[in-house]
């Protein structure tokens, strides 16, 4: 996407044809007094309208050491249901190989059975997978039962492997979930790779906070993919996530400043079939993301996006900020009224970066409200007037950056009238086909912008810099053009909440 020009050309299925709609409605201009929420579930607990700045309110993020002395290093061999080792703090029994102490190992060779740590003393225990395949019959490849913290290292040049049972034999609520198991804080990092294949249920499950700061991650689960409670940070890396449950997540909704998911860098693809990246915070400072496929592909009850290359597809909404607590969930008809008001506690702000979305629901949902200060985004929304492009329960400002929003025109919602920054929002004369160029010109006729939809689309909201508020402008879709004043919603609108 550029300016003056705007071409979009990326190939996507053509949707069903729809009929226009009028239902159009400018966000509400009150402004939150506060983004916390006083619940005891979703805890935002933060007022941050930057990444560093929710961190700032944030439980502090423990990073482990991936670097060791290897003259220091004990090595263990794995072969078949046993391993060798010189070291007193590895033994080895019944396909179970148990570390009990602080230290740095090296992992090798095939082990069909489970590694176990469980090290009740002070200090680190680094894991060095080194050419490493662990598979389990009866429970996960790797459980850390007790440590201070563990380091799991992808050696330079490795292709390690983890798989748990298809069913496990401990079904106790203290049993582990997932094929890497983790009760403390965990990173995983190096320059190796490392296949985890959750056979049962989860990929890899850190119960603390969970860090990955490199290597190559491929993660298949039969439910959750890559789950952090405290947090679930990502610094480096190319991870490739396929999950059935959700694909990255961060779960603790219940502790102030903990649940949250940091993407600071990487290379992270997601495919699932329920939701994308999901946190009581999402918090996207770098990186490259793509949710290929998902239900809805970034969820939380606050998202921040200062920067990064982001593509996310949908079966439902694309960004969804919502509680996580179902019973105070407000999803609806954002900025229509009807009683649907705004949660003060949810926000979703985007600084900076790229943004596209592809939504068979709403593009950009959010139940409280939306700013937007820079970045270029771009939304295919919905083809059906159940949905929006766009849908914002509470204030909708744009200070900077460009959006472009195509869709259905029965939910359009368009910025607040308030906004810094001005907009054009109008339905279609009718329903444009996916491969259509709009074309939006100044009161002179001179070129504002121009940007190819993507999808079958009756309704267009635009803003940039270059787009004066109070100002006519012309938008021509296949040679019908509409005039539209800047900052006004069309016709039909029901106006703020």
């Amino acid at each position: 996407m550029r300016l003056p020009k705007l071409r979009q050309a990326l190939a996507g299925t053509l949707a069903a044809a729809l009929l226009v709609g009028c239902g159009t409605s400018v966000a509400s201009d009150t402004t939150p007094t506060t983004s916390s929420s006083s619940a005891t579930t979703s805890v935002v607990a933060t007022d941050g309208t930057t990444v560093d700045d929710a961190l700032a309110d944030n439980v502090e993020v423990e990073t482990g050491d991936i670097s060791y002395d290897e003259a220091d290093a004990v090595a263990v061999t794995l072969s078949g249901s046993s391993a060798d080792s010189d070291s007193d703090a590895v033994t080895s029994e019944d396909g179970t190989v148990t570390i009990s102490a602080a230290g740095t190992y090296v992992l090798s060779g095939d082990l069909t059975g489970q590694v176990v740590v469980n090290s009740t003393g002070d200090g680190v225990v680094r894991l060095v997978l080194d050419g490493a395949t662990i598979t389990s019959s009866t429970t996960s490849a790797i459980n850390v039962v007790d440590a201070a913290s563990v380091v799991v290292v992808l050696a330079d040049g490795s292709s390690n492997s983890l798989a748990d049972a298809a069913a496990y034999d401990d079904t106790t609520a203290e049993a582990p979930t997932g094929a890497l198991y983790s009760t403390a804080d965990l990173t995983i990092g190096g320059t190796g790779s490392l296949k985890v294949t959750g056979n049962a249920n989860n990929g890899i499950v850190g119960k603390d906070g969970l860090v990955i700061t490199g290597g190559t991650i491929d993660v298949t689960s039969v439910d959750d993919g890559i789950i952090g409670k405290d947090y679930l940070a990502i610094t480096d890396g190319t991870i490739t996530v396929d999950a059935v449950g959700d694909g990255i997540k961060s779960d603790n909704t219940e502790d102030a400043g903990s649940g949250f998911v940091l993407i600071q860098g990487g290379d992270i693809t997601v495919t699932t079939q329920d939701d994308g990246i999901k946190g009581v915070q999402v918090l996207v400072a770098a990186g490259t993301i793509d949710v290929a496929e998902s239900n809805e592909a970034m969820e939380g009850s606050l998202i921040i996006i200062d920067d990064g290359d982001i593509e996310l597809h949908s079966a439902d909404d694309g960004v969804n900020v919502s509680t996580s607590d179902d019973s105070a969930a407000t999803d609806g008809q954002g900025g229509m009224g009807g009683g649907m008001e705004a949660d003060t506690s949810l926000h979703l702000v985007i600084n900076g970066g790229t943004l596209e979305v592809w939504s068979s629901g709403d593009g950009l949902d959010s139940n409280g409200y939306s700013t937007i200060t820079g970045g270029d985004i771009v939304v295919y929304g919905p083809t059906t007037d159940g949905n929006g492009a766009l849908d914002v329960n509470g204030a909708f400002e744009i200070t900077g950056g460009t959006l472009v929003a195509t869709g259905s025109s029965g939910m359009l919602v368009a910025p607040s009238t308030d906004s810094a920054q001005g907009w054009l929002a109008t339905a279609l004369s009718g329903t444009a086909g996916a491969g259509s160029e709009v074309v939006i010109t100044d009161a002179d006729g001179t070129e504002v912008a121009a940007c190819t939809i993507e999808k079958d689309s009756a309704s267009v909201v635009f803003s940039s810099a270059d787009i004066e508020q109070g100002a006519t402008y012309t938008v021509t879709v296949d040679g019908t053009s509409t005039e539209v004043m800047a900052g006004v919603a069309p016709a039909g609108g029901r106006g703020p909440m």
